[in-house]
């Protein structure tokens, strides 16, 4: 008896395009943040992208940065 452990096969389905939940726009600017906490003792890097038509931020967060002490 042989035993298959690889991982299953995904579909390759493309995933769809982002798109703004207000005004549906697909074109965004791209900007790096980050923001501390109420202490100061915490810093979160983002990634920020702006809809080109309405201006709506939306915030993705990628981490910690290196002046997090926590």
């Amino acid at each position: 008896m042989v035993i298959d452990n690889s991982p299953p096969e995904e579909s390759a389905a493309p995933e769809p395009p982002l798109a703004c939940p207000i005004c549906r726009g697909t074109e965004f600017e791209r900007q790096e943040s980050r923001q501390d906490s109420m202490w100061g003792l915490t810093s979160h890097k983002m990634r920020l992208l702006i809809c080109t038509r309405c201006r709506l931020v939306l915030h993705f967060y990628e981490g910690n940065s290196i002046f997090d002490f926590d």
